[in-house]
């Protein structure tokens, strides 16, 4: 027996047979537009384009494996958060999902606010333009060397997250004749329905100052007794590629609760809190997110009533999503190499790329889509794994869908939304050279992460 599968890894105590898979599509040549952005569509001749341009001229012009990030559908996806939560909210893109200039000065121009979790993404950030004072900095273990360099480019907010960092970051601004905004991030004791990997709010993880035993308050009395920080709200981050709100509500109401024993205990209301991201998004066409105006009401409700029920005055909201905006708006191409038939088991297809593109299949047991883009198909379907060129036998891109039958060597696929963290988590296992991510919009692509050349690597081998 095998666990049923979750877009971010098994879901917990659901328990169904090995081999479990959905049954063949009516149409294998349809695309989903819940797992595809929103300027993907075919031609007359059947062929996917994306921004207006056929993927065999992209293929062409850029190679494969490659990303292709659709800018029409980012840059939607970013206003559509920010009018959800209007002015009276804060959104900030997690720059983990995703990040490069590009991208960066995409937020600024929509208006967006920017977490990063290291001093790279910060000077990625800064270098693009991003004003520092809408950054926020996350991380369970930032260096004295990241604290300076965000206390000094003026940060927005520094999370802390630990007790040890809250003396840090207070020393270091004291330091440089500062005082720094900051967020306590806590640990709710909610177990979020999602991959064990991916869950950051019980207890027994790596992240945040547990609410039990009094964790919490006591490092909120202690940040409000140090001269260097401005102690302005508290985090909660409950875990990722989430689509029910029940943890949500459980977090918020605990975090009030927090700012309530602040209120009584040293007679200060902290004005915000920060309820993190981690919303999920379609990757097959099972799964059925939310839309960004619906969880916005569904946290301002949650927030509103547990504040009225503890006399609070309603803090201002934060929250996070990355993969939410980023996730949907690419897809990795593959040129189809060797085909494998098992008989009575599957078919293995063999693509130009693999874990070292895509190692959220091996890490999380997640689950993915895939067509045939560059022709359709009226041949039978044929249940397949896709697999990468890697000397793994876990090297899976996709682990059972279905693609026509008459697939052939040369064909290209894809493998729709790859834009959070495919990029971010890639790696040079067995020397591969990490793909290019290229930006179409209105009938143009360019690169904006180059490919890695061989050269790349050789440098970096000083022996």
């Amino acid at each position: 027996m095998s666990r049923s599968a979750h877009p971010a890894g098994p879901r917990h105590a659901d328990v169904l047979t090995e081999g479990h898979y959905s049954a063949p599509p009516a149409d294998l040549n349809s695309l989903d537009p819940k797992v595809w952005s929103s300027t993907v569509t075919r031609d007359k001749g059947g062929e996917l384009t994306v921004g207006g341009l056929e993927v065999s001229r992209l293929a062409e012009e850029f190679g494969t494996p490659a990303y292709f990030l659709d800018e029409t559908d980012f840059r939607a996806r970013c206003r559509a958060w920010a009018d959800a939560f209007g002015r009276d909210a804060d959104v900030f893109y997690a720059g983990k999902a995703f990040l490069s200039r590009a991208v960066v000065r995409w937020l600024h121009e929509e208006g967006l606010n920017l977490d990063v979790c290291s001093g790279t993404e910060l000077a990625t950030a800064l270098d693009a333009g991003m004003p520092a004072e809408r950054i926020a900095f996350h991380g369970n273990n930032k260096s004295e060397a990241e604290i300076r360099r965000a206390v000094e480019a003026g940060v927005g907010r520094i999370v802390l997250d630990s007790f040890q960092e809250i003396v840090r970051v207070a020393h270091i601004a004291q330091e440089l004749g500062t005082v720094q905004k900051a967020f306590i991030r806590v640990t709710v004791g909610v177990e979020a329905h999602t991959h064990e990997f991916i869950a950051t709010a019980h207890e027994d993880q790596k992240f945040g100052i547990a609410l039990a035993g009094g964790q919490a308050a006591e490092a909120v009395r202690r940040a409000l007794k140090l001269d260097g920080i401005e102690l302005i709200g508290i985090h909660s981050h409950i875990g990722s590629q989430i689509f029910d709100m029940a943890g949500f509500e459980v977090s918020a109401r605990r975090v009030v609760q927090l700012l309530a024993e602040v209120r009584d205990e040293h007679g200060v209301e902290l004005p915000e809190i920060d309820l993190g991201g981690g919303l999920g998004i379609a990757y097959t066409s099972e799964d059925d997110p939310r839309e960004p105006h619906e969880i916005a009401k569904a946290l301002s409700e949650i927030v509103t009533r547990e504040c009225d029920a503890a006399g609070l005055r309603a803090p201002r909201i934060s929250v996070e999503p990355g993969r939410a905006i980023v996730g949907p708006t690419a897809f990795t191409l593959y040129e189809v190499g060797t085909i494998k038939p098992l008989e009575g088991l599957r078919t293995y297809v063999s693509v130009d790329g693999g874990m070292s593109d895509n190692i959220r299949t091996a890490l999380y047991d997640a689950e993915y889509s895939v067509s045939l883009v560059s022709r359709t198909s009226d041949a039978e379907p044929m249940l397949v794994r896709v697999v990468g060129k890697h000397c793994e036998s876990g090297d899976i891109v996709v682990r059972d869908a279905f693609l026509p039958a008459d697939l052939a060597p040369g064909d290209l696929i894809a493998v729709p939304a790859t834009g959070a963290y495919c990029r971010s988590m890639a790696s040079n296992y067995n020397h591969a050279l990490r793909p290019p991510v290229v930006a179409v919009r209105d009938g143009s692509a360019r690169v904006i992460v180059r490919r890695e050349t061989e050269e790349d690597l050789l440098r970096l081998d000083v022996g």
